[in-house]
């Protein structure tokens, strides 16, 4: 789950602990793989470009996250990647990429009209001609943030010997498409609770082509999980493939 606690050092390290490596992870890197040159938007601690760099891409890899603390984590796990500080709204990029993903539901986090059109706009000038833009976010048909609750807490083993515990709560039923929560650490070495506050939005598959389609993009596929299966109200995802508008499909 993409929220904002992670910009604090002493958290961005259980990160990849609370999120493993998963069959979503597999998706991405297969695109990878197969572009040459990507950028990741909110690449977080870099473990998607850095596992691209270990099975061999020898491409271009660049991965931008607002947050350094989740930097000082990528760097370390792989110095050979261009790892950049800031988001789609200061770094801007002319077709310079084939792939543009964003992973991690980090989409969800743009959560008012004009930075999600900012963001897309940026994301259209990034790619190449015959580019593509890949990204998720969860369903709201499939009502995630009903599983939010404090009694599904996680208990991971601190270094030291000791438990951290991590809950979220949803603090009011959503009303409109954006579901504000907190995240709550506690145990291990912080004296007391680190609580963080978030908001993701939950757009539809009408509305996420509708902004799409605002920014010079082309919705060509869209599964409902990371087995490419059909979307479908009870899929917990909505997984997009974009284009620019106007690309044409090869025909050899």
């Amino acid at each position: 789950m993409v929220d904002r606690s992670f910009a604090d050092l002493s958290l961005a390290a259980w990160y990849d602990r609370l999120n493993p490596w998963g069959p979503g992870d597999d998706f991405y890197l297969d695109l990878v793989m197969s572009a040459r040159a990507v950028l990741d938007v909110g690449c977080g601690t870099g473990r998607l470009l850095s596992g691209a760099r270990r099975a061999g891409h020898t491409g271009r890899l660049m991965g931008i996250d607002p947050a350094a603390a989740m930097l000082v984590q990528a760097r370390r796990r792989e110095p050979g990647v261009e790892w950049a500080l800031g988001d789609l709204r200061t770094v801007r990029w002319r077709a310079e990429f084939d792939l543009v993903v964003m992973t991690g539901h980090a989409f969800q986090v743009l959560v008012h009209d004009e930075e999600l059109s900012l963001a897309l706009a940026a994301v259209r000038a990034a790619l190449a001609a015959d580019g593509r833009f890949v990204f998720e976010t969860r369903n709201p048909a499939a009502r995630a943030w009903e599983t939010w609750t404090p009694d599904r807490e996680r208990r991971l083993a601190d270094p030291d010997g000791g438990v951290v515990r991590v809950w979220h709560e949803v603090e009011s039923a959503p009303a409109t498409d954006r579901v504000t929560f907190t995240e709550t650490f506690e145990g291990g070495r912080w004296p007391h609770p680190q609580v963080s506050r978030s908001t993701l939005r939950f757009l539809d598959e009408d509305a996420l082509t509708g902004f799409l389609t605002g920014a010079g993009l082309t919705v060509v596929e869209r599964y409902g999980d990371w087995d490419r299966s059909p979307l479908t109200a009870a899929s917990p995802e909505i997984i997009t493939v974009a284009r620019p508008t106007g690309w044409a499909r090869p025909t050899h």
